[in-house]
């Protein structure tokens, strides 16, 4: 999952999560060029029913650049005025005014992330490349403005902070800690410095993405012979046909079915596929993406990145991007989330030496008369479980209909938090097959869900959530508007779709991160839902990922796409018992990754060969040849296509940390509906945003500060 939350205020705070920002030009001449930008509908104040929703269906993709430089002036100008205000400086006049300023901008992003994360065809990566710098440049001078940042730290160092109640001094703290991080006390030739660094960031990050993009189109494994299709389950062959129809060329189709470059459609035919070159071909395929070579390779680019930041993170007083980058966090600092990898690390690839071996006895048991690979885990894993579980996740895959698994998390979020979800028609979408849902509580507008599940040119793999908007409450309540994007592949016209058990998951996990966003009830949007700590924001989608597996949500909603029967008990209970299987390959190739993002960024400035380090770390860590990363370095978006989670790709686990001893509250209480503990649940997590320290709000919902054992008993690893 990828957490994609782009707030104007947030911009203000975070540079490290900008995608994008432009130079100040209040005081230049109006021209008729300027007139028209000032006229599109990307400017405009949202219209229509709860609140306003995005004009999609007026959305002109040529005026997007012309809109970033109205709408930057027009930022500018609300900052300006901020700046200059003649009046001494108050939270009112000073933090209050930051937070309703920019909205205009914040708009028009909203729209074009949407293009560039679900939509980039056509124009769309050439106007990112364009917009990228622009928007930097634009952030840096809300950093560097010296006036603004003056009122900031007179409030900030002033007496009215005694009178301001706990989440305004919240406020007032991060903003100053931010703007000083972000390089607000540098002299006036190192300001100039960092914005070149920031420019020239933004621009890599924008060619990064498109080229991983380019590649995972560039690489799709095509079959024409049904013999090459042996072992594969009916409902994946369906979906690689539908996939292959959809991307071929009736006039010279290139096979009748495909895989896609997406794990959606590589992960069940690594599971399932028979033919052995077939999964080697797509595996490659998959996990080289941007190390081919040629146009989209993307090693150069991270080599580029790496140094920059390094040099950013000296200029700006650390000793490395990663000190940098979580200083702000709940771990603190890198030692500390390095720390709590190594503890896991060695025992889960004890893990995986024990999964192999297992694996490796069946193979040889068939005569199979190979030695387990990368492109055999899934494969020979999955012949594991059915021996010693007697679970075939064949067997389970016709009971999780996409639909009705979504059905399913909106009768767990009512039993939790009270929501009502009902689908609407009368929203505008960008695409014909993502829906719409207003969110209700007690009959009261909550806000909106929207939903877009399936793969798609121009649309990047994996899934992630956005906050179209933000939930505020400053001169009256503004609901939010959340968004699960996800890369299903459909199947035959008029089937349901089904997905693998870990895809179900993953559903659950995005929603968590919606919820969480739906959930939010605080006053200013900067601390509003899902604006906390990088390394907590994962804990309240992770946390929902348990609700998956409660019986109350499987005999209801886990039902047979043919015969309507719900799941067998007797294979609820398998899914129960294996549940901790293969944790040591789950575990590794997330940590590997992990680990790879920290130490890239604990090197410092030197010179950096993206492949040759990941090579060369990997095998000094240990790692198993049977597995690979996760998230290989040439293809590693969360890293890559932002500062977002650089150096915090740890988040992951710290978090699943707080989860499995946060689960543990409701496994004491012998249901996961327990109404007390969803409650506190809500009142101390969920709605809170970043309204009071994430650690105190833990502590609050658990009792005590987190028992990180939780997290080896929840993975099966030994605890001492």
């Amino acid at each position: 999952m990828k957490l994609n939350i782009i707030s104007f205020t947030k911009l203000c705070l975070v540079i490290a999560i900008l995608i994008s920002s432009s130079t100040g030009t209040s005081g230049q001449t109006t021209t008729p060029q300027d007139s028209k930008s000032m006229n599109s509908i990307l400017l405009k104040p949202w219209i229509g029913p709860y609140g306003g929703v995005p004009p999609w269906r007026q959305v002109n993709r040529d005026e997007f650049l012309g809109a970033f430089d109205a709408a930057i002036k027009i930022s500018d100008q609300e900052i300006e005025a901020i700046a200059n205000n003649p009046d001494p400086p108050t939270f009112e006049n000073t933090f209050v005014a930051l937070e309703k300023s920019g909205k205009t901008l914040n708009r028009l992003q909203t729209i074009f992330d949407v293009h560039t994360s679900n939509l980039a065809t056509g124009p769309i990566p050439d106007i990112e490349k364009a917009v990228a710098p622009k928007m930097s440049k634009f952030s840096d001078s809300i950093i560097q403005n010296s006036k603004l940042f003056a009122r900031i730290e007179a409030i900030y160092q002033g007496d009215e902070m005694n009178s301001l109640n706990s989440s305004q001094k919240r406020l007032v703290k991060d903003r100053y800690d931010s703007f000083v991080r972000q390089g607000a006390k540098l002299n006036d030739k190192d300001k100039a410095v960092l914005s070149q660094k920031n420019a020239a960031l933004a621009g890599l990050f924008a060619d990064f993405s498109q080229k991983v993009l380019s590649d995972e189109e560039g690489y799709i494994t095509w079959i024409d012979k049904a013999d090459m299709l042996s072992g594969l389950p009916e409902s994946t062959v369906a979906a690689m046909a539908g996939a292959a129809s959809k991307l071929g060329d009736s006039d010279n189709p290139k096979g009748k079915w495909c895989v896609t470059n997406t794990r959606s459609s590589m992960e069940p035919f690594l599971t399932y596929a028979d033919n052995r070159d077939l999964r080697e071909t797509v595996w490659r395929n998959y996990y080289n993406r941007g190390d081919n070579g040629g146009d989209n390779d993307t090693n150069a680019i991270i080599s580029a990145i790496l140094k920059l930041r390094a040099e950013r993170a000296l200029l700006l007083g650390y000793k490395t991007h990663a000190h940098w980058r979580l200083e702000p966090q709940m771990a603190g600092t890198p030692e500390a989330a390095m720390d709590l990898m190594l503890k896991v690390w060695p025992k889960a690839v004890a893990r995986v030496n024990e999964e192999v071996a297992d694996m490796q006895k069946i193979a040889d048991s068939e005569n199979a008369e190979i030695t387990i690979a990368p492109w055999d885990y899934r494969y020979y894993a999955e012949k594991v479980r059915k021996d010693r579980y007697d679970l075939d996740f064949n067997e389970v895959k016709p009971y999780l209909q996409m639909e009705k698994l979504v059905e399913g998390m909106m009768w767990a979020a009512k039993q939790l938090y009270g929501f009502d979800f009902k689908q609407v028609k009368d929203v505008p979408v960008f695409e014909n097959e993502v829906t719409v849902w207003e969110v209700t509580r007690d009959g009261k507008h909550v806000g909106l869900w929207v939903f877009d599940p399936f793969a798609r040119r121009g649309k990047r793999s994996g899934a992630w959530m956005n906050a179209y908007r933000i939930q505020e409450n400053m001169d009256s309540p503004i609901t939010p508007i959340v968004s699960n994007n996800s890369n299903f592949i459909k199947g035959e016209a008029g089937k349901p779709v089904l997905i693998s058990w870990d895809d179900a998951v993953t559903l659950f996990h995005e929603f968590g991160h919606a919820l969480h966003g739906l959930c939010s009830d605080a006053q200013y949007p900067s601390q509003a839902g899902t604006s906390v700590a990088r390394d907590y924001v994962e804990f309240p989608s992770q946390l929902n990922e348990h609700w998956l597996s409660t019986p109350e949500v499987l005999s209801k909603f886990a039902v047979h796409y043919e015969t309507g029967e719900p799941m067998p008990q007797a294979l609820l209970d398998k899914i129960e018992n294996a549940a901790t299987f293969n944790q040591g390959f789950s575990t590794v190739e997330y940590l590997a990754s992990a680990l790879i993002d920290m130490k890239l960024h604990l090197a410092g400035n030197v010179a950096i060969d993206a492949d040759k380090f990941e090579r060369e770390t990997l095998a000094e860590l240990g790692m198993p040849s049977e597995i690979v990363m996760r998230h290989r370095t040439p293809q590693f978006g969360h890293v890559f296509s932002s500062d977002g989670y650089s150096a915090g790709y740890y988040s992951y686990l710290w978090s699943d940390a707080l989860t499995a001893d946060a689960a543990q509250v409701f496994e004491d209480a012998g249901t996961y509906y327990d109404p007390a503990i969803a409650k506190s649940l809500f009142d101390n997590i969920m709605s809170v945003g970043d309204t009071i320290d994430p650690a105190e709000g833990f502590k609050k919902f658990r009792g005590r500060d987190v028992d990180t054992k939780a997290l080896l008993r929840k993975r099966g690893f030994p605890v001492n």
